[in-house]
């Protein structure tokens, strides 16, 4: 099958599309990435996803025509990678789109998660099926939601022999443990804690808007750790929490930001000190839920997402991981998914094209060991495209209709 991947994570920056061609079952899956496209958000519907964000203005008018603003946007986005192929929408057999997480509520009586970009609008407009949803099923079979990455990690960049780290670092950071084939140990994975989100907010605050995010981490190189004040923040009781544990805008957004924002100035810190000490705690808190939760130190660690493009947090990751485990053989080796031949912007996306083609072939698409579900399930929501078929119909009809 043919499948495109969409993706627009906590930071809100922008849609990741992805065509991928993939054969075969799990546990020989087999892919070859065939185009990747990022499509940056115009200003106007990024100021009204992070309106959409806070309870106080995210109000259910808002929300509804968000909701189908971004299935156009998200369309949009597929066609764009579609034609980045070569490819036509006749010749592609699914998408799968995560949609826009909005609001997330882990865990406990009100667990429950929101993602929106309406799939019968990018059905509609791409006459591609179109699978989505794919958090609510796993929560409604006991699990948080989240990482559902972990599944694709596992697929992708288990070795033979090496323990690896697939770390994803976005708006919120998550880590997959990937132990060797060859080990009988569980995969584990779990939400960190911040990756992008407290860092592109301090930039946007330290340039008084002109920035979204601290570009190639610019600011933070300029700018002094507060050693102390990144010991108060490393406090915060998520990251004591044992796993499986997920987090978003909901504990690491604006207020948390902005608290913390003012107890830098009230220590004297300049701008840059901010933004590197907000970039010291992503890394510091990755490094630290390694040490207190894995198993064992891992070999290699596989960073993707935005957050491997900023090297002034690469190195402070290089740095915390050296320090956490100095007593331990030598700290882990810290290379881009790219290493792997997977670009680290295009891996969320292209996790979500191989969950829709398991979603299609009917198969679970979970990891209970990472989201704490009772079981595995099959995730998501089948929007049917401008032809309806079933998975084994839709290229017979696709041909028929000349769609």
């Amino acid at each position: 099958m043919i499948v495109v991947g969409l993706m627009s994570g906590t930071s809100a920056d922008g849609i990741d599309a992805v065509v991928v061609r993939i054969e075969g079952a799990p546990p020989r899956l087999e892919w070859q990435l065939l185009a990747h496209v990022n499509v940056p958000h115009p200003p106007a519907l990024r100021d009204e996803i992070f309106a959409c964000f806070r309870p106080e203005s995210g109000t259910v008018d808002r929300l509804c025509r968000l909701n189908f603003a971004l299935g156009r946007a998200f369309a949009a986005a597929a066609l764009q990678a579609i034609a980045a192929a070569g490819l036509t929408p006749a010749q592609v057999d699914l998408i799968g789109s995560h949609g826009q997480t909005v609001w997330h509520i882990p865990a406990g009586p009100s667990a429950s998660t929101l993602q929106i970009g309406e799939a019968a609008i990018i059905a509609e407009e791409t006459g591609i099926p179109t699978v989505n949803n794919f958090r609510t099923r796993d929560m409604a079979a006991g699990g948080q939601g989240a990482p559902l990455v972990s599944y694709v990690d596992a697929l992708l960049f288990r070795h033979p022999a090496l323990s690896r780290a697939a770390q994803n670092i976005g708006g919120i950071a998550n880590v997959t443990y990937l132990p060797p084939l060859s080990a009988a140990e569980d995969v584990i994975a779990f939400d960190t804690g911040p990756g992008n989100m407290l860092i592109d907010y301090a930039a946007s605050r330290a340039t008084a808007g002109a920035w979204t995010c601290d570009r190639d981490g610019i600011l933070a190189r300029q700018g002094r750790v507060d050693r102390e004040l990144l010991a108060t923040w490393l406090a915060e009781p998520y990251f004591q929490q044992q796993p499986p544990k997920t987090t978003g805008r909901e504990l690491f957004g604006a207020p948390f930001a902005a608290q913390a924002w003012d107890q830098a100035k009230a220590r004297g810190l300049a701008d840059p000190d901010i933004v590197a000490t907000l970039t010291a705690l992503t890394a510091y808190s990755i490094a630290y839920n390694y040490r207190a939760f894995l198993p064992h130190q891992p070999d290699e660690v596989i960073i993707s997402g935005g957050g491997a493009r900023n090297p002034t947090l690469m190195a402070m990751l290089r740095q915390a991981l050296a320090e956490v485990y100095a007593s331990d053989k030598a700290a882990p080796r810290v290379v881009p998914s790219d290493a792997l031949g997977l670009p680290a912007e295009a891996k969320e996306a292209v996790a979500f094209a191989v969950l829709a083609y398991e979603t299609w072939h009917g198969r679970p698409g979970n990891l209970p060991a990472a989201t704490g579900a009772h079981y595995r399930v099959i995730l998501g929501s089948i929007t049917p495209g401008r032809y309806f078929a079933l998975p084994h119909q839709r290229g017979r009809e696709q041909h028929d209709h000349g769609s």
